[in-house]
Formats: structure tokens, sequence, C-alpha cells
């Protein structure tokens, strides 16, 4: 198969949606000998952060000097931003030779009562082979959704981490936190550490639960200022300071971190892949305080408070729920001086933009309301009605490029644009 030929297959597994079970994943796994199995894993689920974790786990392992594998969910520009080595993509000749190999015995899989091997349970299985055939010393993988039943979820890591816990996709993972705590914290396996900086007090008992019938360290990694009612194995706290953040607890204490990624709210994620780093050493993996420091300082990942022009500011976030959208709304006037913000917003239909629009909309003197070419979008006058209801001067205009253009027009000098409202939307607006 050609790349292109290889792309048109994978998207023409979209029709089968997503498929919550491991069933699949462990047959395509066995029929290559389980290359998941010779992999060191760090494996990483939560709400949100996950891929800014999973990325800031993986630049401190290479500055330490070790070969690191990179999985990611979901991409902006390329899919190939997926599969990573080092910080390189993963190149299309080796993408489409691993689509090849697997592509046959999907199939078959797929006459079996299993059923069809759905797109992700590809490309997950694309990473553990490539991952296993380059040697990686390191493989750092980012669940898609929920943990219990996701594809991924088939490894044997040495650290399990959970960045945090809050509603979203309530449709797959449950109403509550607790729920969705639960299914999280089914990434946990025995024999591994637990990390986790879950602040909600009723998902961190979830996840001290699991610890504690599967026998696991947990290590907590909290704002200085924070409470708990329950205590972990190990704590770490971090605290900030303009740009920069201290961390101390167990054996760690460290100062002027500062993360390549912008934003305060970076600075947990950070925290959190120190602390995942730190829990390696129960493996002898020693990594030193100057790797930790450059490898967040030189750590990059796009659609994340990722400024693509000057005057006027465009700047693009993938940020799709109510907290990621909580955490942009504060970042925003912290980090960008603007006089007006115009603000671009496109969703998914599974994600209600009520919520994420009470967040945003406050910000912005315009709000142009649009929709990604992905099959799952949703309306732009849908997400207009919303933006309405809240007050908001709005107009919808029906494509990403088209809405960003409009925005350019409404725009003066020292203005700023912000698109957001999901990856597939900030993956559209011209470069």
């Amino acid at each position: 198969m050609t790349y292109q030929q290889s792309l048109e297959y994978l998207d023409g597994l979209l029709k089968f949606g997503i498929k919550f079970g491991l069933e699949r994943i462990t047959a395509l796994a066995k029929a290559f000998d389980n290359p998941q199995k010779q992999l060191r894993v760090i494996h990483v689920a939560g709400t949100n952060g996950k891929g800014s974790t999973c990325t800031l786990t993986a630049s401190i392992l290479r500055e330490a000097g070790y070969r690191t594998g990179l999985y990611l969910s979901p991409y902006v520009y390329d899919v190939r931003e997926r599969i990573q080595i080092d910080g390189e993509m993963i190149s299309e000749e080796d993408f489409a030779a691993l689509v090849t190999d697997i592509r046959p015995v999907a199939e078959d899989i797929g006459k079996t009562d299993l059923g069809p091997v759905t797109e992700f349970e590809i490309k997950t299985m694309m990473a553990y082979l490539y991952f296993a055939r380059k040697k990686v010393d390191f493989a750092v993988l980012e669940v898609g959704m929920g943990g219990r039943f996701d594809a991924t979820n088939i490894v044997e890591p040495l650290v399990s981490v959970i960045t945090n816990i809050s509603l979203d996709h309530t449709e797959r993972l449950g109403d509550t936190v607790e729920e969705i705590a639960f299914e999280k914290a089914g990434i946990v396996k025995t024999g591994s550490v637990v990390v986790t900086a879950v602040d909600n007090e009723a998902a961190w008992g979830v996840i001290l639960k699991r610890c504690h019938e599967e026998g696991t360290d947990v290590w907590r990694v909290m704002r200085a200022d924070a409470k708990s009612r329950a205590s972990a194995d190990v704590q770490l706290r971090y605290r900030s300071k303009g740009e920069a953040f201290s961390l101390k607890g167990g054996e760690i204490e460290l100062f002027g971190l500062k993360p390549g990624l912008r934003g305060k709210f970076q600075h947990v994620n950070a925290a959190t892949a120190v602390a995942a780093i730190a829990a390696l050493e129960r493996y002898e993996v020693r990594v030193t305080p100057q790797a930790m420091s450059a490898g967040l300082e030189n750590a990059r990942i796009p659609g994340r408070l990722q400024i693509l022009r000057e005057r006027p500011l465009l700047v693009i976030d993938g940020a799709h729920n109510p907290d990621a959208a909580d955490k942009l709304a504060k970042a925003v006037p912290e980090e960008f001086r603007y006089k007006k913000l115009i603000l671009v917003i496109g969703m998914i239909q599974t994600h209600p933009p009520e919520e994420v629009l009470a967040k945003l909309v406050p910000l912005a003197s315009k709000v142009i309301a649009t929709q990604s070419q992905w099959m799952k979008a949703s309306p732009a006058e849908r997400i207009a009605e919303a933006a309405r209801a809240l007050g908001a001067n709005v107009e919808a205009v029906d494509n990403v490029p088209g809405a960003v253009a409009r925005a350019r027009e409404l725009a003066g000098p020292d203005d700023m644009i912000l698109v957001t409202g999901s990856f597939y939307t900030i993956g559209e607006v011209p470069g």
C-alpha cells in the first residue's frame, strides 16, 4: 500500500466508530507475537492534559539519553504526529508499511465473532509494532478514551498516570466523576507505580481504592496550598511563581522549572511528568535534574495556546470541554495582551457547547461559530444559538478557513483571534 492508500483504508474504518473492549486488540497483538510486551511503558490517562503530560514525559526521557516512543491521540495537522520516536514523526513509508502488515490480519479478525477492528485499534497496534521494531528504551502511551477498555490497555506499564478527572464523554464513561474515575483507573496494574494529579476528592477516592486493590504505590501531585483527606504513599506539591514552578516531595526538591508549553495550567502537567520520571527510579532508571529541566523546557506540542500569527494575534487551542475551556479562559488574559478578542469556535456533537461557551464568551467581543469537516462536527448554527443565548454578538460561518478569514476582516492589528472548541477545528486553521 502507498501512504495515500493507507490513509484511505484507515478513513474507511471510521464508519465502525468507537468500540470499547480489549478482545480485538488482544487478538491483533497476539497475531504479531505481542510486541507491546517488549516495551517499557509509561501509560497516561485522564480527562485533560494527557497529550501535554505525555509530551513532557517523553521530552525528559529524550534529554536523559533514552530512545523514546510517543503515542498521542488525537493529532492536529498530520496523522503521523500520533506515532513519534525522539520527537520525529513516523515516516510516510513506515506508516504505510505498518498498515500493509496489519490490514490482512485485521480483516481476518473482522470475519470472526469479534467483529471489525476499529481505526483506533489499528493505529494503536501500529504504535506497538513500530516501537518494538525500532527498539525504543521507553514508550509513552496516551489513552484514547476512558482507560479500562481502551485499546492501549493491554500493556503492562512501569508507571500508570492519571492526569485529572472531570465530566467528559459522559455518553460512554458515566454521568459522575466517580464513574469516570473508575474507567480511568482501569489502567492501574499490579506491580506498577501510579502517579496522579487528580484534585477532585471523589475521583481521588476511587483511584486510591483501585490502587489499594491492586497493591500499587500511589504518588499524588498537588498544589502547594491544596488539602487532601487521604494521604498518598508519596505526595508532591508544586508552587507556581511566574512562568516557573517548584516541586517538593519524597526525594524530589526542584526549583525554577519552566515548561516550554505556554500557560500556568501546564505546571501541573509538567509536575506530573517529573513525578512519573522520578517513579522510574524504582526500576533503577536515573534521570538528572538537568535532564528534567531541559526536557520540560524543550517540549513542544501543537494546538496548546499555539501562536500562528502576529498583528492580529492568531492563537489556537484544543479546549473541547468545560474544564479545558475554564483553564483556557484563565490563561488567555494572563498570557496575551490585546484590545479585543474574537472567538472562533467549532465543536463536535458529543460535546454540548453551552458550558464551554459559558467560560469563553465573557472574553469575546465577537463570536464566530463554525464547523469542521469532521463527520461528527456540530453544525455552526447550533453553536451560534448557544452563544446567542449567552448574550454574545454572534455570526455563523460553516467552514473553518472562512471563519478565520472573517475574524481577520473584523480584527484590528492589536486584537486577538482565538480559535478553539476541538482539535478537529484548530487543525483546519490556515497556516
